[in-house]
């Protein structure tokens, strides 16, 4: 490929950095720490507040992710059109981003309805206390299944991302068509 697409490049690297960094994060730091503060209703406040400051900066990452992502399927349409194993990654890692985004906007809503019930007090973001309604523990249940997928599947994203970075280059490909190994 001799043309660049360093910008989309980066929007789709970076969205996903920030992405599954930002996800991690919340995950060990943030829900981590708020989980220790001494009033049991102070940690889902502090940890809703936390959570809905880096939400419109996680939108504008998977924003950013989507553009990029898409200006590199437009930037490699022809590579996509001859190489199977392009079509296949590129196949997958559209569904995994599908599943993603659902699962951070899933996220988001059980955040909320977290953060709603925070006078509820609890032992941690994702642990009910003894006062904890039915319907704080079934999101705070969910919340703790998600807290961990998330970074997962970004994470498989980056994966992805690294093998078509490893497809698209030119002197392996070169150097297989000739040498045939």
């Amino acid at each position: 490929m001799s043309e660049r697409n360093t910008v989309v490049r980066s929007l789709h690297d970076l969205g996903l950095a920030a992405w599954f960094g930002g996800t991690l994060m919340g995950a060990v730091g943030l829900n981590g720490a708020t989980a220790k503060a001494n009033d049991p209703t102070e940690r889902l406040r502090l940890s809703s507040v936390g959570w809905a400051k880096w939400a419109p900066v996680q939108f504008v990452a998977i924003l950013a992710h989507g553009i990029g992502g898409i200006g590199l399927i437009a930037g490699n349409k022809g590579r996509l059109a001859a190489q199977k194993e392009a079509q296949s990654n590129t196949t997958v890692k559209l569904a995994v981003t599908g599943v993603a985004a659902a699962a951070s906007l899933y996220s988001g809503i059980l955040g909320a309805t977290i953060g709603k019930h925070a006078e509820e007090g609890a032992e941690g973001v994702t642990e009910p206390g003894s006062k904890t309604s039915r319907k704080l523990v079934s999101a705070q249940r969910k919340q703790k299944v998600l807290q961990w997928v998330l970074p997962a599947l970004t994470g498989v994203l980056l994966v992805l991302a690294a093998q078509q970075g490893e497809q698209q280059r030119p002197v392996a490909g070169f150097l297989h068509r000739i040498t045939g190994k």
